[in-house]
């Protein structure tokens, strides 16, 4: 089984950016949504190649920002 590896970045303005490897296609999405709904609401998401492999194009995105909660 491949290594899927969340990595998260805290700018100092309190936005999430979130880049998820090791997952193809809408699995990013499942294994994210738990987390990303306790971080705050989603601002943006940008697709890397990982999304398009092995799935039909989805706008799903492993990489997404996050506004943190109450701003």
């Amino acid at each position: 089984m491949a290594q899927r590896t969340i990595r998260f970045r805290i700018r100092p303005d309190g936005r999430v950016e979130e880049l998820v490897e090791g997952v193809q296609g809408e699995g990013c999405s499942r294994l994210t949504e738990r987390i990303e709904a306790r971080l705050g609401s989603v601002q943006q998401r940008r697709s890397t190649s990982e999304a398009f492999q092995g799935q039909p194009l989805d706008l799903h995105d492993p990489q997404v920002l996050l506004q943190p909660q109450g701003s």
